[in-house]
């Protein structure tokens, strides 16, 4: 009897196999290089390739030899069935050259931010470092950050195994009306990327950059640099707008399959049977991680501006834009709308020095 990890390894997917191999590969990978280093931001280095890596895999599935040519080479198990390899979805090839737009604007963030360099690491990890025991924090380490998030990164591939699987021969309006959905978020994020870099360069050097992109050529002022975080543009209807276009991005690459006429489709919600969520997974799974990643990073905003931060979040919804005016309406109704809004939007440098002398 083969051993259980080998059995396991066995019963998945042909079409599984090669990334769940990269997955782990990946995880142990990570992990040992945030060991010798101390940087356990490794994974986010990765972070913006592997799913375009899991994507591209299983929208060219007829492209990848049958055994692999070289190390961690991809390939496809002689075993899958005949028309994956012998036919191109083009659900799936939608969906790949959606992802690769994103990974495109994902890469440039990350590199003008300087987040490629070897030697950065995610300020957050240094908060929570002081805040739990060193035993505590490398279990962590290995659990979460090397492990957890290799394994959400592989999730966002699964919605472009369903569409490889499904073989439509074209199409459908759904697949259309996604697509244009997702790249219309794409953008908006773009511009959300913009406008907080544009503020932070402002903040850090108290200079306009005339080469920003459209969209975050927004003129800030002391008042706005003196508050410490951006609250004009897009960040004045959601307090993590860029957080919000990510999450909605890969609920519509998870909705591409499923609405789509081909079977599996997504199953009418019931009460009494969780089982038509699952194929909603990796959307749900990435969701809560930026739910609780951004509550910690909150956390630690909080920490800084207590008073201007408290007020920003009492005013801006966390990242649904369309929250925002039910949180003025419900100020209004307090009496505290005003006062809320002269820390959140005031332009007066000499009363957000005085919100921030109170801290």
């Amino acid at each position: 009897m083969a051993p259980l990890p080998v059995a396991i390894f066995r019963g998945l997917s042909p079409t599984f196999q090669w990334p769940v191999k990269l997955c782990l590969y990946n995880t142990v990978v990570v992990y040992v290089l945030s060991v010798i280093t101390g940087n356990v931001s490794q994974v986010d280095r990765v972070w913006t390739f592997l799913p375009t890596i899991y994507t591209a895999y299983f929208a060219l599935l007829p492209l990848w030899p049958t055994k692999p040519t070289l190390f961690f080479a991809p390939y496809v198990p002689e075993t899958v069935h005949p028309d994956l390899v012998q036919q191109y979805s083009p659900r799936a090839l939608l969906m790949f050259g959606l992802v690769f737009i994103w990974m495109c604007r994902l890469s440039y963030n990350t590199w003008r931010r300087g987040l490629f360099n070897l030697n950065d690491e995610d300020y957050r990890w240094a908060v929570l470092r002081q805040k739990i025991p060193t035993w505590l924090f490398q279990v962590t380490n290995l659990v979460f950050i090397a492990f957890i998030q290799n394994v959400i990164l592989f999730l966002l591939g699964v919605p472009t195994q369903i569409a490889a699987v499904q073989q439509p021969k074209s199409l459908s309006t759904s697949d259309y009306v996604l697509a244009t959905l997702a790249l219309l978020d794409i953008a908006t994020e773009f511009v959300a990327d913009n406008q907080q870099y544009s503020f932070q360069t402002y903040k850090r050097t108290g200079v306009h950059d005339k080469n920003d992109w459209p969209g975050a050529r927004i003129q800030w002022t002391p008042a706005d640099a003196k508050r410490g975080f951006v609250t004009r543009g897009l960040w004045a209807w959601s307090r993590h707008p860029n957080f919000f276009c990510e999450q909605s991005f890969w609920v519509i690459i998870n909705l591409m399959p499923l609405l789509a006429p081909e079977s599996p489709t997504l199953a009418p919600l019931s009460l009494n049977n969780i089982t038509p969520i699952w194929p909603l997974l990796p959307s749900i799974v990435l969701c809560s991680l930026f739910f609780s990643s951004t509550a910690f990073t909150e956390g630690i905003s909080m920490s800084k501006y207590p008073e201007g931060y408290s007020a920003y979040r009492s005013r801006v919804s966390m990242f649904v834009p369309f929250l925002t005016p039910v949180w003025g309406l419900l100020l209004q109704l307090q009496g505290k709308k005003e006062q809320v809004e002269r820390l959140v939007y005031g332009q007066d440098i000499d009363t957000v020095g005085e919100a921030k002398k109170t801290q």
